[in-house]
């Protein structure tokens, strides 16, 4: 495992925290160079210190067209985790625009933004490469106070399979990782209410929310050789929620 992604380059967006920050340790220790890109630096100061050597910190908003610009000229890149996302629960019809329109631009423009200039960088380098989408569960089907999430989330799925089609015969391989509830700095506020954690665990058959090492296994299979005939695929790490 130490060296199953040695000589690649990995972008991971929203590292900071959670899944993202796992990501890249879990990247770097596969033998990635690893460029782990979030808002603040505090967030980004461990990592900038992991023990590999191999992980490079940018302090930048997905958002900005700097960043975009940046992204697209990334010597030797070859992974993208699309990672950075949001939301912000509302029932439906109290949902105000500002919210729409945050969770709508950081969801899915920055996200298309990201993977979009982190492909001109595979293609002007004839780089063989692998963009994961980080999804959702809510990407595959419908939740009460989550309609602009589920929306967004779809979108990605939708993305995913389009990039696939036409980047495929450009040996560009593009899917997602859908995953059940994790309990991340995101998450823990609403699993602390009980009664959104009996909804939670009511709905998921193996009854135990998915780990952090659950989602870097995903991420790893996906950027690994040993998924070179998987594209267009949404890898999803929800234990058992959407087979419902």
């Amino acid at each position: 495992m130490a060296s199953m992604l040695e000589g690649q380059v990995a972008l991971v967006t929203g590292a900071g925290r959670g899944i993202g920050r796992a990501c890249a340790e879990g990247l770097a220790d596969s033998g990635a160079r690893v460029i782990a890109v979030a808002r603040t630096g505090k967030d980004l100061a461990e990592l900038g210190k992991h023990e590999s050597g191999r992980i490079e910190t940018w302090i930048a908003d997905v958002t900005d067209d700097e960043f975009i610009e940046r992204v697209a000229s990334v010597d030797g890149l070859s992974i993208l985790v699309n990672n950075a996302g949001g939301n912000r629960p509302q029932p439906f019809v109290e949902i105000d625009t500002e919210a729409l329109d945050f969770v709508i631009d950081l969801n899915i423009r920055a996200a298309f933004r990201v993977a979009q200039a982190a492909v001109k960088a595979m293609l002007a380098q004839n780089v063989s490469g692998s963009v994961i989408n980080m999804s959702s569960q809510m990407g595959h089907v419908g939740s009460p106070r989550r309609t602009v999430y589920c929306m967004t989330k779809h979108a990605i799925e939708g993305l995913t399979k389009a990039m696939a089609v036409e980047l495929g015969p450009k040996g560009i391989r593009v899917n997602s990782v859908a995953p059940t509830f994790v309990e991340t700095p995101l998450t823990m506020p609403m699993l602390d209410d009980p009664e959104f954690r009996e909804f939670v665990f009511g709905m998921i058959p193996l009854k135990k929310l998915a780990t952090l090492d659950d989602i870097v296994a995903a991420v790893l299979y996906l950027a690994s050789p040993g998924a070179g005939s998987v594209t267009g695929h949404s890898l999803r790490v929800d234990g058992g929620w959407t087979a419902h």
